[in-house]
């Protein structure tokens, strides 16, 4: 075998995925240079990639709840009407009765979560769709924010606002940059080595034939020099500004739900739900709680996105998330989910949702009016998928579904062939 058909094999994921694994990476990359020329260079500026992450973070955080909704095989069109709702009700509880910005912060997730406990059991346990169900919560959250702030703007005390407008702080030694952010970059760079390390040890462990070193030193190159270069981007900003404490907790959730998803019993439990319904409740899965789940844990990260994009406007008012939900779906479908459900992962819906954004700030940057850009992201959805579509039923690779092995060595939970439930849940309780 040549070098570089090792290459392409091990560095792009396997003989048979090739660069189809990285295909949602190169659209991203490809709209990055392209608005990196059209706007002179602005695109990768350090104030515009922390003003994107500051901006877009809370579409992202509903993408995590919307791609569990979608794999389950639901569709969520509540969620910026709850999370309007619960930034009103935070709002008020600070202005109406002087609560402490962090009790009202965990309010808001408690509200979140009765919204959730609310949707989810008309679902789960009455059996009302989906779609009926939250499209009443659609209504409904819409006309509670109206009605408890009186369709007016609520402002939010100083304090709060640090959660959607502010950043690490400056600390340490003057070296030119913001010192946390360099230190958040060295964390990232040690977790992806100590990372393809462990991959190694588990193929040595497991009988299988390691990873070359070679094609192992290329992937790393390549990570920890995107990892290198946006650390510098966001840490060399002007002075004041750094990585978004929005940005840390949008990180902190993909880590989580991550993990999730891939390694436990639970978030198998999602994918064989979505995947086949009847054969997940033939072998012990829990059909009800499946779906209470998934609808509240979609509510509790709406309030959350919510709760942030009122930080970070300083208010909360009538016009607050309106169309949210539109984005975090064109998210998760661009990101590789399946509408039929079963399919999709996080870091998928991360890609596809950095690509809505990018693209979206890129045209913005131009001078594009409001109307062409949403003509533009409407033509990028529907070609997108119809792309990918095309290309499944021509037997050729589905460049919507690249992203689905990208974070592994592994197939992910939508690509490698299910495991029995009841066998699982054995391993797990070993």
């Amino acid at each position: 075998m040549s070098h570089f058909s090792v290459l392409r094999q091990h560095l792009l994921g396997g003989v048979t995925s090739n660069a189809r694994q990285f295909g949602m990476i190169f659209t991203l990359v490809a709209i990055v240079l392209l608005f990196q020329v059209l706007t002179d260079g602005l695109t990768l500026t350090s104030s515009n990639l922390i003003a994107v992450v500051s901006q877009y973070s809370y579409i992202l955080i509903l993408a995590i709840g919307m791609l569990m909704v979608i794999v389950a095989g639901h569709i969520d069109l509540s969620v910026g009407s709850v999370a309007a709702f619960t930034g009103i009700v935070v709002a008020k509880s600070m202005q109406t009765f002087d609560l402490p910005w962090p009790a009202a912060f965990v309010l808001g997730l408690l509200v979140g979560a009765a919204i959730g406990a609310w949707q989810g059991f008309w679902v789960a346990y009455v059996g009302v769709p989906a779609f009926i169900v939250t499209l009443a919560g659609m209504l409904l959250f819409r006309g509670g924010n109206q009605f408890i702030g009186n369709a007016d703007t609520v402002p939010v005390p100083e304090g709060f606002r640090v959660l959607g407008a502010g950043f690490l702080p400056e600390v340490g030694p003057s070296t030119g940059y913001n010192n946390p952010t360099l230190l958040l970059g060295a964390a990232a760079c040690v977790a992806v080595v100590w990372r393809e390390w462990r991959a190694r040890q588990i193929r040595r462990e497991m009988g299988a034939q390691p990873v070359p070193i070679w094609v192992t030193g290329i992937r790393l190159a390549v990570m920890i020099g995107v990892i290198v270069f946006a650390t510098l981007r966001f840490a060399g900003g002007r002075v004041g500004t750094s990585f978004p404490v929005s940005g840390i907790i949008l990180v902190g959730l993909v880590i989580a739900y991550s993990f999730y998803t891939r390694n436990t019993v639970g978030g198998r439990h999602i994918y064989a739900v979505g995947g086949n319904s009847r054969a997940a409740e033939l072998s012990g899965v829990k059909l009800q709680r499946v779906n209470f789940f998934v609808l509240m844990n979609m509510s509790i990260l709406a309030a959350l996105a919510g709760i942030i994009f009122v930080a970070r406007s300083a208010a909360s008012g009538p016009q607050d998330g309106l169309g949210w939900e539109l984005d975090a779906i064109a998210a998760v479908f661009i990101g590789g989910a399946a509408v039929s459900g079963g399919v999709g992962t996080i870091s998928g819906s991360i890609v596809g949702g950095s690509v809505m954004a990018l693209l979206n700030n890129g045209l913005q940057l131009m001078g594009v009016g409001s109307d062409l850009v949403q003509i533009i992201k409407g033509l990028v959805l529907l070609l997108a998928v119809a792309i990918d579509l095309w290309n499944k039923n021509q037997g050729r690779f589905s460049i919507i579904g690249s992203i689905m092995r990208m974070f592994g060595r592994g197939d992910s939970p939508a690509t490698r062939p299910p495991t029995p439930v009841r066998q699982t849940q054995k391993v797990a309780a070993r």
